[in-house]
């Protein structure tokens, strides 16, 4: 069984996205995390802002990313799953790049992966980015 934790910002963030698309990245990041711990783990999900962006992150406690896959992983047709086709963390990262943001593998402390969702908050009316 695999536990899911959302860990939202602590106030509320406003970015410029089509909601359709980041729901398919986040759902792929979220599914690749769940396959990764078969045997049971958690999974988080978090936000959190760092000025001039915020950081969606999912992370879970499976075995974590071997070095000699990290440098391949975003690559298109790419995988490492008996079943798959290898397109969706890089149709995921070229959708998060479009919408003028990035997307990271970091290993988590303890095992595990971490995929972090960057992108820009938007401009607020009074001018300066929303913290």
């Amino acid at each position: 069984m695999v536990a899911v934790d959302v860990e939202p910002a602590s106030a509320p963030v406003l970015v410029r996205v089509d909601p359709e698309l980041m729901v398919q990245v986040l759902v792929n990041l979220m599914l690749n995390g769940i396959e990764a711990m078969s045997a049971g783990g958690r999974l988080v999900v978090w936000l959190t802002v760092h000025a001039p962006d915020v950081w969606i992150g999912v992370r879970d406690s499976g075995p974590g990313v071997p070095e000699g896959v990290r440098a391949k992983i975003f690559r298109p047709f790419f995988t490492t799953k008996h079943q798959g086709t290898g397109l969706g963390l890089s149709i995921s990262r070229q959708i998060v790049e479009r919408h003028g943001g990035h997307l990271t593998l970091e290993d988590t402390p303890g095992g595990g992966a971490t995929f972090i969702v960057v992108l820009p908050l938007t401009e607020v009316e009074h001018g300066g980015p929303q913290s």
